[in-house]
């Protein structure tokens, strides 16, 4: 935007430095050309001399004018227009929208879904991404059937859930975002030496899956980051949890 304006700026003072010129040039033309019609011109030839010094500024301010008209428009678009990017391009969250993920988990899978209220916005597309990773523990089963705790938390992830939302949802400039759930998973079964059991031949059975970091990424224009905002713990996120920015 800056650098429009200075191209802009610097187009202005070429053409108004060619007017200034080129009316000089048409101011002193006719003063030559009475000098050519005699060293001591008559009152007619005073008066042709007018004319033609008078017909030269119209012909240079014609030819000019235009330009310089057409050239003051494009700063007032150029003006206009950063303005209007400006004003709509300020997203910030509203009093009591900033994100908030809710985590729903059911044995070996996680559902993160995160919200927010957003205003500002541009007349772009919203790109919003939800990552999320976390840890499972297991129990560990002999083939008696004997079950102890595993010792283990095998990692687990990274999930992520893009949320792609059209312009034309945007209410003048507002949105209320809801996220696609990010689906963490884990699997069903792990050997004993991943869950941490007494030996090889127990099975880690029984996962129970926690969600240790959610990561939210907002762009707009898609592949232009407005907003990232985080949280996490590593002994567990549960229920609603509220994303710092």
């Amino acid at each position: 935007m800056q650098q429009q304006i200075f191209e802009v700026v610097k187009m202005l003072r070429l053409l108004m430095l060619r007017v200034l010129v080129a009316g000089m040039s048409a101011r002193f033309r006719p003063t030559q050309l009475g000098q050519r019609i005699g060293h001591s011109p008559s009152r007619q030839n005073a008066t042709a001399a007018k004319e033609i010094h008078a017909l030269s500024e119209r012909q240079v301010m014609k030819s000019h004018l235009r330009p310089l008209l057409m050239l003051f428009a494009a700063i007032f678009l150029v003006f206009t227009t950063g303005l209007s990017a400006a004003q709509a391009a300020s997203p910030h969250f509203k009093k009591n929208g900033s994100p908030v993920c809710t985590i729903t988990t059911s044995g070996a899978s996680a559902s993160t879904t995160c919200r927010a209220v957003i205003a500002g916005l541009g007349n772009d597309d919203l790109l919003a991404t939800v990552t999320t990773s976390g840890f499972a523990v297991y129990q560990c089963q002999n083939q008696g059937g004997n079950v102890a705790p595993g010792q283990n938390k095998v990692l687990v992830g990274p999930a992520t859930a893009p949320t792609e939302i059209d312009s034309g949802a945007f209410k003048n400039g507002n949105l209320t975002l809801v996220t696609e759930p990010a689906l963490l998973t884990t699997r069903e079964t792990v050997t004993g030496a991943e869950a941490g059991c007494p030996n090889p031949n127990w099975t880690g059975v029984n996962p129970v899956l926690t969600v240790t970091s959610i990561l939210l990424v907002i762009e707009q224009p898609v592949g232009e980051e407005i907003f990232r905002c985080s949280a996490s713990n590593s002994t567990g996120l549960t229920g609603q949890v509220a994303l710092t920015c």
